[in-house]
């Protein structure tokens, strides 16, 4: 139990937002693609799939951060009781799940055509090199929106075989999002990601933070009804926009500098913005 409790930390399998996050931009991937494609079955089927894809993926990431980030880890209060950090696991055994998790989800990789397989496999490469760039840049949140959302991509061409310009531009939305709501939850470790010398957006823009999030979500939002346009959406299921709107306008509302507890809760709201924006891309086939 100590040990299933340890893997537990290791992945953060206890939270969610998490593997929610990378999973959402899965959806609206597919949820395009079926736009284009209607096919009922094959469309849940991949849901399933890409469920399962973001799961394991975003836990051998989250163990592979921790092994780059143990000696960072030691010196952040929210961080410290980390299994790597605290050596309640050794780095080998820590490698062999990273290993043994990559492997499954390759196995769920396998199950798509050819061009998904190959975006599947050259997204290792952003994945694998996110967790550095907190050292060199103060835009790692860029990287991660680069990172999470390559999900959207792989949606698409699942269904499509292709890549065309509504996908990209649905993918340039995503990326915005993301940072948007990782400079948000960077907020929680600032004072001492400052004093170990670990870079961020929240740390560049601290001073005027909800100007820039505003700026990263308004450019979220006007990409959607961009592609809406170009979709030649019917103007009635623009409204329904209204629900991912409010919960990125709901965010800036409650997103408070100097209330710490501000900060999560804030973040957490994008698993709903995640499904809004889903269900709003979806209703374009079925409305």
């Amino acid at each position: 139990m100590k040990h299933i409790k340890i893997f537990i930390d290791l992945t953060r399998l206890n939270k969610p937002i998490g593997f929610m996050l990378l999973f959402w931009p899965c959806t609206w991937g597919l949820a395009l693609a079926y736009y284009f494609n209607p096919e009922t079955i094959l469309y849940f089927r991949y849901l399933i799939l890409f469920f399962l894809g973001s799961v394991l993926m975003r836990s051998a990431g989250c163990i592979f951060n921790d092994i780059i980030d143990r000696d960072l880890d030691k010196k952040v209060k929210r961080t410290q009781g980390r299994p790597i950090a605290s050596k309640k696991i050794s780095i080998t055994m820590a490698f062999t799940y990273v290993i043994i998790l990559c492997l499954l989800a390759l196995a769920v990789l396998l199950q798509f055509n050819w061009l998904t397989i190959f975006l599947g496999m050259s997204s290792m490469t952003l994945a694998f090199t996110y967790p550095f760039m907190k050292r060199i840049t103060y835009w790692p949140q860029l990287f991660l929106g680069l990172t999470f959302n390559w999900g959207i991509v792989m949606g698409w061409t699942s269904i499509t075989g292709t890549i065309s310009a509504e996908v990209i531009i649905l993918y340039l939305a995503a990326i915005f999002w993301t940072l948007g709501y990782d400079t948000i939850y960077g907020f929680q470790d600032i004072k001492d990601d400052e004093i170990i010398g670990v870079k961020s957006t929240a740390i560049k823009f601290k001073k005027n933070a909800r100007v820039f999030v505003g700026i990263c979500y308004s450019l979220c939002i006007f990409l959607i009804l961009g592609l809406c346009i170009v979709l030649n959406v019917d103007k009635y299921i623009i409204i329904l926009s209204i629900f991912f709107i409010l919960t990125l306008f709901y965010q800036l509302k409650i997103f408070k500098k100097n209330k710490p507890q501000s900060y999560l809760r804030a973040f957490k709201i994008n698993n709903l913005t995640g499904l809004f924006i889903h269900l709003f891309i979806y209703s374009f086939s079925i409305l």
